[in-house]
């Protein structure tokens, strides 16, 4: 959990005041305010649990004056939409969890006010895209969770001004490829969860900016080939690749980049042992660890046979030439002779 799930703490309850419809405790500077029926945000706290409510919306300016807020918690409460300047003021907001409300998408302004930022839960939302000036000012973001969305595609620079970012969770989205740019300017990142979504494809240099990254999650997505270049393009000290769940195509060319990237000494494929065909049929299930060293065997059968037809063919031509070679240097003496008994 990113967040304390139980008890929001009051800046009036020294006065003995006490927000509407909340719980207090009288030897306590506690305030229990989970699911209590709020309609809209009540003020005076600085460390605010509302999840559980339906407020359906925040709107403007909702928390204008909560200038010593720390952590907010507005999960589970129907939220749909976001006003502009919705979070006005959050200038010292440090954990802000709207996990499991309805939210389609983000307004362009929703990080201006979160500066200070440090953990961000959006998971569990409807979310289908990102536009790139709704998190650029989360300067201080280390944690950022998009997982259980419906994003489809990620714009290059999406996550441009989160320079402090080390985790990023995107799985059981809607991706489906990982283009070049989408993951620039994420110079410290760590762990980046992108699995299961409907992943096919990886451009070569996408993965290139990700200088610290220590975990890459891409199992479970619809990947049936890879390109050694795309691992190797990760200049960091050691990465940790999960690959499982993808419906792979057990070539020989499949054989020879998962052979290099067991060789690459930075790179660690951690479940290659749960890695197993999808194609060719008669390899189904089959774990990719016990089939790799005989997938280049058909192919070496088949140069084989080609060189082989290559050599029969050559060696024919050379025959049949040194033939017609000497058939000729034959008729030629025949001639010479008969024209010599003419004389």
């Amino acid at each position: 959990m990113l967040f304390p799930a139980l008890l929001a703490l009051s800046s009036v309850v020294g006065s003995k005041e006490c927000p509407h419809h909340c719980l207090c405790y009288e030897h306590s500077d506690l305030v229990d305010c989970r699911a209590r029926g709020f309609l809209q945000v009540p003020h005076g706290t600085w460390l605010l649990d509302l999840g559980g409510n339906l407020m359906m919306e925040v709107r403007s300016r909702a928390f204008a004056g909560l200038w010593s807020l720390r952590v907010l918690v507005l999960s589970d409460s129907g939220i749909q939409l976001l006003q502009p300047e919705a979070f006005y003021s959050l200038s010292f907001l440090e954990k802000l969890d709207m996990s499991r409300n309805k939210l389609p998408r983000l307004p362009p302004d929703f990080s201006h006010s979160l500066s200070s930022v440090r953990e961000l839960r959006l998971d569990h939302n409807t979310l289908e895209w990102l536009e790139v000036s709704s998190l650029e000012h989360l300067e201080s973001l280390e944690k950022l969770d998009l997982s259980h969305n419906h994003i489809t595609f990620l714009q290059p620079g999406a996550f441009r001004g989160l320079s402090r970012l080390r985790h990023l969770y995107l799985h059981a989205n809607q991706l489906g490829a990982v283009r070049h740019g989408s993951m620039s300017m994420l110079p410290v990142l760590e762990a980046l969860q992108l699995g299961p979504n409907n992943i096919t494809h990886i451009d070569t240099e996408a993965l290139a900016p990700l200088h610290s990254l220590t975990l890459l999650g891409l199992e479970g997505n619809q990947l049936q080939y890879l390109k050694f270049k795309t691992f190797l393009s990760l200049h960091t000290a050691g990465t940790h690749l999960q690959l499982a769940g993808n419906p792979w195509n057990c070539d020989c060319d499949l054989h020879r980049v998962f052979s290099k990237l067991l060789s690459v000494r930075h790179l660690h494929v951690d479940d290659y042992h749960n890695v197993t065909c999808h194609k060719p049929l008669q390899l189904a299930g089959a774990s990719l660890v016990w089939v790799d060293s005989q997938l280049c065997m058909a192919e070496t059968a088949t140069v084989l046979v080609i060189t082989v037809t290559v050599l029969v063919t050559v060696l024919a031509a050379v025959v049949m030439a040194e033939h017609t070679r000497k058939k000729n240097q034959h008729g030629k003496s025949w001639d010479a002779e008969s024209q010599s008994q003419e004389r």
